[in-house]
């Protein structure tokens, strides 16, 4: 059985980014293809060759990657697929839309539906540029709404990384989902017990991640916290944070590792649709505070794993904080709930079973 590896773009070091690298480990005679790829600011492919689309010939594709999503569709549909008998493509958007040969199968791993499209008020909603291009981007996005549906229907069968996620697939593509939390390599993160008085927050910086709420919280509290990731929100976060704050942009696997095992909590403040992160912080033995919606409901368990609250407001973050600093936590019992539920042997024995049932048992040969 051959097999194509599909992910939307190869430009940064994100939670998706994170499972397409372990499916390409977990898959190793699978061949790899997305619309642009820069080496040096996304995960590591083991060496293998990558193979892109026509965007990766135009100048600025892989460092703005963002600005070309009217041709992201066209690059995808473009790509020949017609020797590959089974399709596993990782997408938060464009990669879905590839074709199939007649019999083959295509199973969509979706990290979410294609929310700037869906949720574009939302997504865009700090940036200050849409307040006065949202009739263009509007203008813009209608036709690709359009064909993002269409392109929708391509999977044979969609796997979403949460419930949350598969209600959106519901409502949005009218397609069923199968839900399988996913998972994290677990052998990456260091478990201990002694915590130090910081807290941490490792995200991409972009306007729906609210990291300014978090920020106003801890303006106020003075407490230490240390930021780690890069983005385009980055400068104006910069300029609201006090000296309490730290942000240290992009840092090796290693460091993120030991930060994350150290850390007194790891705050999470946005309406995600699923997120490692709070897995990532479990496996470290760290308790996550979270806010209490999407996709950590999957994930957290209230008071043992780390703290819920609501609403998404500096005030409701404050009272987690105290009430996270007043739990007497169990650092092993955390780590446990992440290896037990979220590690990689948990996770493909149950896609093993699913491509079983749905492609047949021959097809149980890419497990060999």
């Amino acid at each position: 059985m051959k097999i194509a590896l599909v992910h939307d773009y190869l430009t940064q070091r994100g939670g998706a980014e994170r499972v397409f690298e372990m499916l390409c480990s977990y898959f190793p005679q699978g061949d790899i293809y997305t619309s642009v790829h820069h080496e040096e600011k996304t995960v590591e492919i083991e060496g293998r060759e990558v193979h892109t689309t026509f965007l990766q010939d135009i100048p600025g594709s892989t460092s703005h990657f963002r600005l070309f999503v009217p041709l992201y569709y066209p690059a995808f549909r473009s790509l020949d697929l017609q020797e590959y008998d089974l399709i596993i493509s990782s997408t938060s958007s464009f990669a879905k839309g590839v074709r199939k040969k007649p019999g083959a199968m295509h199973i969509c791993f979706c990290h979410n539906v294609t929310r700037f499209l869906w949720d574009t008020k939302i997504y865009l909603q700090e940036n200050n540029s849409y307040q006065s291009f949202s009739p263009l981007i509007n203008q813009v996005f209608n036709p690709i709404r359009k064909v993002d549906l269409e392109c929708a229907q391509e999977p044979d069968l969609y796997i979403a990384n949460s419930s949350t996620v598969a209600k959106r697939i519901k409502k949005y593509y009218k397609r069923n989902a199968l839900t399988v939390n996913y998972p994290i390599d677990t052998s990456k993160f260091i478990f201990s017990d002694a915590k130090e008085e910081y807290y941490l927050i490792s995200s991409r910086m972009i306007s729906y991640k609210r990291l300014d709420i978090v920020i106003e919280a801890f303006n106020w509290l003075g407490l230490p916290l240390i930021i780690i990731g890069d983005g385009p929100e980055r400068a104006r976060l910069e300029s609201l944070a006090l000296d309490n704050i730290k942000f240290l942009g992009y840092v090796e696997d290693e460091l993120r590792a030991n930060l994350m095992a150290k850390a007194k909590g790891v705050i999470v403040m946005a309406l995600e649709d699923y997120g490692l992160v709070p897995i990532e912080a479990n496996a470290s033995g760290t308790p996550v505070i979270a806010y209490g919606a999407g996709g950590v409901l999957d994930t957290q368990i209230d008071g043992v794993t780390g703290i819920l609250f609501s609403p998404q407001t500096p005030e409701a973050l404050h009272n987690a904080l105290f009430r996270a600093d007043r739990t007497d936590w169990d650092y092993q019992q955390i780590r446990n709930h992440a290896v037990d539920n979220f590690s990689e042997s948990v996770f493909f024995s149950k896609i093993k079973q699913i491509i079983g049932e749905f492609c047949g048992n021959s097809a149980l040969e890419v497990f060999s």
